[in-house]
């Protein structure tokens, strides 16, 4: 059956999804998609931020959904009693997964399947992030603003009524979070001090603003300004309400979000690793195993990173020396050579660095077609994050809409302008590559369109898998050396192997903190910026997936090019490795695998 072909499902729970299961026979497996897509609508109707970020259900429902932020047992993801609604809905429906089997399905479902499994085991204990108020989390709490104001549809005039909706319903998320706040600090999960801190600064930033000038208002006016079917009165008047909304409720929350802070701050400690908290050990391998999708532990991990350490840090050495930088660590020696690439002060260089990450993205984009064939249709845009968050911004990617109403968005901050910042200077290029093009943005933008795909896959509804996604855009950086993109640049191909000197750092530091014990400040001597190192302890585990998917692509391509010879083509390797959209790596080898067979058999 095909996906588009279905009946619009009624809105159900987690807890309606159980009962169902509990009564409905096992379904026959000619309709293995249908239950599927059942179980894929049932997590984004219970995961209402997730379905507007990938815009995942039929019109109709989708615009009930981007009107709340939880499902319709008024769950939101940082609560308890929604962790507990999520367990039973994984292990419910990985019970209805394995009476499946395999020998009544298609290939491509046996890969659905496998996906699947892993996806919903993830969301066993201790899948959630450790801290409540976390930075990075982009539909946590902290960042619901940034939601509204730069992913939440505005198309038409009722998306301004459910933009308002959700304004309105900020206030209560964050109680709810406070809430959740403090039970965690009744078991012991505080974050660190300096995390705290950080936190508060960026609050006060939010505060420190009139409630008109908050984003909450003036993005809703700039992205109004020209809506169709909004008439100017109706347009002042929602406007009117949603600068009362964040002065009478939004603000007041959030000054009771700094209160948190400020009271945890009384008691906490700069310990930055899980190790500190209860069961921390098992938390950071689980989260090591759903970032790398594998079972290295992290002492394998560490060790790993330390060689390739080593192997880098030789290259750059030559390199740097050829280039009039002999002397000192190579950290020392790339700083001082990045020192010399930033624009002087006055006037502003920022409008001329935007134009430069835009130049370098629309170069690739002209050179990509050498080892792809299967170009995205999504168009992309380089942009600066919003100001209230950009001091403390990495550069990322934000995946275009899949229905086109929202173009991909390389998000390059700009606010602070240092030579410690990894993504400026030498590292432009690489930074572009990885993020844009061929890196997240081909990647992900391909993966939306792939129609043969059950939804949640080519939706990306589950989030990400790390080390698939990362490792691709790593994998993309050295595609792009390996193309000749650095030739008659050798300070770019400096920054190209920093860059990859810098995850391989990642996989010693993540480690170093999470299970040995690291200081902050021994992570920041390793060769990490600060706020890099502030990233990984609110992520445990999530900077170990780019190098490990990396090294995984790498192998697999290899593995490709011995057995195949001279029938190995490198833009087939893309297609076979992208068409599937984000696997688990050792479904990935299965493909490759399977690949490389019917390839030596083909005429």
């Amino acid at each position: 059956m095909k996906l588009n072909s279905l009946p619009l499902l009624p809105l159900v729970s987690f807890a309606a999804f159980v009962a169902r299961a509990e009564t409905a026979a096992p379904p026959s497996a000619a309709d293995f998609d249908t239950w599927v897509e059942t179980v894929a609508l049932a997590y984004a109707r219970a995961n209402p931020a997730f379905a507007t970020l990938y815009q995942y259900a039929s019109s109709e429902e989708q615009a009930r959904l981007d009107r709340i932020w939880a499902g319709p047992d008024g769950f939101y993801p940082v609560e308890s009693s929604a962790r507990t609604a999520r367990e039973a809905f994984a292990r419910q429906a990985l019970a209805e997964l394995e009476s499946w089997g395999t020998r009544a399905l298609s290939p491509d479902q046996r890969i659905t399947l496998r996906i699947l499994r892993w996806r919903l085991q993830t969301d066993l204990p201790f899948a959630e992030l450790p801290y409540v108020f976390d930075k990075m989390d982009r539909t946590g709490p902290l960042n619901l603003t940034t939601f509204l104001t730069e992913v939440h549809p505005l198309r038409q005039s009722q998306d301004v009524e459910s933009y308002l909706a959700r304004l309105a319903a900020l206030a209560p998320l964050l109680e709810k979070a406070i809430e959740e706040a403090r039970s965690r600090a009744a078991q012991g999960i505080v974050p660190p001090d300096f995390i705290l801190r950080e936190n508060v600064e960026i609050i006060d930033r939010q505060l420190g603003v009139a409630p008109a000038e908050s984003p909450l208002v003036k993005r809703l006016a700039e992205r109004t300004a020209a809506l169709a079917g909004l008439d100017a009165a109706t347009r002042d008047a929602a406007l009117e309400e949603a600068r009362r909304l964040v002065a009478e409720s939004y603000f007041p929350a959030l000054a009771k979000v700094r209160a948190l802070h400020v009271e945890q701050l009384a008691t906490a400690t700069a310990d930055a690793g899980l190790w500190k908290l209860p069961d921390g050990a098992r938390r950071y391998q689980l989260a090591l195993e759903r970032f790398t999708t594998t079972r290295l532990n992290a002492d394998e991990i560490h060790n790993i990173g330390l060689r390739e350490v080593a192997r880098l840090e030789g290259e750059l050495d030559a390199a740097l020396r050829a280039q009039g930088y002999p002397d000192g660590s190579i950290n020392d020696r790339y700083l001082k050579l990045n020192a010399t690439l930033l624009p002087p002060a006055e006037p502003d260089p920022r409008p001329a660095l935007l134009a430069d990450y835009t130049r370098i993205v629309r170069e690739a984009e002209t050179r990509a077609p050498l080892f792809f064939d299967r170009l995205p249709k999504a168009t992309l845009e380089v942009r600066r994050p919003p100001a209230a968050i950009e001091p403390t911004q990495p550069a990322s990617y934000r995946p275009a809409a899949s229905d086109g109403t929202r173009p991909g968005v390389f998000s390059i901050p700009l606010a602070r302008l240092s030579a410690d910042l990894i993504h400026l200077g030498a590292a432009a290029k690489t930074t572009s590559y990885h993020e844009a093009i061929p890196g997240h943005h081909y990647q992900v933008a391909l993966e939306q369109e792939l129609t043969e795909l059950p939804r949640f896959r080519s939706r990306l509804l589950f989030g990400p898998i790390g080390a698939y996604a990362e490792g691709w855009a790593l994998y993309a950086e050295r595609l792009a050396d390996e193309a000749g993109w650095y030739e008659g640049d050798p300070v770019g191909r400096i920054g190209y192997l920093y860059m990859q000197l810098f995850r391989a750092r990642r996989l010693v530091v993540d480690t170093g903190l999470h299970a040995k014990k690291w200081t902050r400040q021994q992570a920041i001597d390793y060769g990490i910026p600060a706020n890099e190192v502030e990233r990984y302890v609110v992520h445990p585990g999530q900077a170990t997936s780019y190098y490990i998917g990396y090294l995984r692509i790498v192998a697999n391509r290899e593995r490709a090019q011995a057995a195949l010879g001279g029938r190995f083509s490198l833009r087939e390797f893309h297609n076979v490795v992208l068409r599937n959209g984000q696997v688990p790596l050792d479904v990935l080898d299965q493909i490759i695998d399977d690949w490389i067979a019917a390839t030596k058999t083909s005429p």
